[in-house]
């Protein structure tokens, strides 16, 4: 039986707690120069290229990054895998933490962001035809499920205290943990929705979207990276929260989960090879240029993390654990960025790369999601197997020891 979740003891601000505020300040000179002076000034978007990093890396790969919730509510509540139970809060941690980044980082990107919150509710003038609205329905909406998801973490929280908070806690946790089987089935259809629906915004880019990329199959390969990158985070996120918290490593919880992922990585690359040979594309992998080498790329990193993956069934290592999933978070995240922006040409008059003021937002943008996670795992039970604070001296846990004796 797995410990139970606990709140980690420690201090908040440590030396790279202080990198991250750095990065956190130098990204707010750059938000407030954005919002000063304009997308023109500030980043290098045009109308051919009208999104850029903010879109491609901290929307498109941070929701893809932020998939570990989704992945692993479909491992245990839909594939009944109960054993994985104690990585679930961590995971939906991590995909809150993403999913608001990224709303976040939409800000950034649109021109008139002051009118973002007609979205949900200017339900006449909804173009019901946009896959675009579709996606942002979906990913506000899957921000609020993920939010009621972790809510029990926060109650149990708040029920050590005292007062009206503490007793609004008692009576809302029962509630809201009957109500578990309907908002996590809601949170299973959302972002199968819209992590498809980020493949789909690129099929009406026919003409301008690399052969190597574009494909009627955009949807699906879309939602396969979404797992796969969801899966390699928990592992990330196992591993970084043991070393840098002292917790007891996973390795052979995770090992009985990397058969699959290895298998869903190669099923990812089948496909993606057996459409480019159905559509007589292939010889595009090689004489393509700087697009070719980006695709092999992609494709060396996708199977080197189906391989160590696979080969945690039997041999369980945490280091090779880290391994496939470093190489599996940058083939996804490469994938993507490349759909969006390698494999993405409007014209040859047309030439993007990120500005500073882009970049630093996007690093600031990364240090405040991080500082947020190591704060709540501080403040509240998130992570199984942290042990508790000795209380007790040594001659009093000795004397209570031989008392139970």
């Amino acid at each position: 039986m797995s410990a139970p979740a606990r709140p980690v003891q420690g201090k908040f601000v440590t030396p790279a707690i202080q990198i991250m505020l750095l990065m956190w300040a130098l990204g707010t000179v750059a938000g407030l120069y954005r919002f000063t002076q304009g997308l023109g000034a500030a980043t290098a978007m045009s109308d051919g290229f009208p999104w850029g990093i903010w879109i491609a890396f901290d929307v498109v790969v941070g929701t893809g990054l932020a998939s570990g919730g989704y992945a692993m509510a479909l491992l245990v509540y839909v594939f009944n895998k109960g054993k994985f139970h104690p990585l679930v809060r961590p995971a939906l941690l991590t995909s809150f933490l993403g999913y608001s980044v990224a709303g976040v980082a939409v800000t950034f990107d649109l021109g008139r962001y002051w009118n973002m919150w007609r979205i949900p509710v200017s339900v006449g003038h909804w173009n019901h035809t946009s896959i675009l609205l579709e996606v942002a329905l979906c990913m506000m909406a899957y921000t609020a499920v993920l939010f009621l998801e972790l809510s029990p973490a926060v109650l149990e929280s708040a029920e050590k205290g005292q007062g009206r908070l503490a007793d609004f806690a008692r009576a809302a946790r029962p509630k809201v943990e009957r109500a578990l089987p309907f908002i996590i089935a809601v949170g299973l259809v959302l972002p199968t929705m819209h992590q498809s629906s980020l493949g789909s915004l690129l099929l009406v880019a026919r003409t301008k979207v690399h052969g190597l990329w574009h494909t009627g199959l955009l949807p699906l390969l879309f939602l396969f990276t979404a797992l796969a990158m969801g899966y390699a985070i928990i592992y990330f996120e196992s591993i970084f929260s043991s070393v840098a918290f002292r917790r007891q490593l996973e390795t052979g919880l995770l090992g009985r989960l990397g058969a699959a992922v290895g298998a869903l990585i190669a099923a990812f690359v089948l496909i993606r090879f057996a459409d480019l040979a159905w559509k007589g594309r292939l010889g595009l992998t090689v004489t393509s240029g700087v697009q070719s080498f980006f695709f092999w790329v992609e494709t060396v990193l996708f199977l080197g993390a189906a391989w160590l993956f696979r080969q945690q069934r039997h041999r369980p290592s945490a280091q090779a654990q880290l391994q496939a999933a470093l190489l599996a978070l940058f083939a996804g995240s490469l994938y993507r960025i490349d759909a969006f922006l390698v494999g993405f040409n409007p014209g040859s008059n047309w030439v993007y790369f990120p500005t500073l003021p882009e970049l630093l937002v996007t690093l600031g943008l990364v240090a405040t999601e991080t500082m947020a996670y190591v704060w709540i795992v501080r403040k509240f039970p998130i992570l199984a197997g942290v042990a508790m604070p000795e209380t007790r001296t040594a001659p009093a846990a000795a004397a209570a020891q031989q008392g139970v004796s």
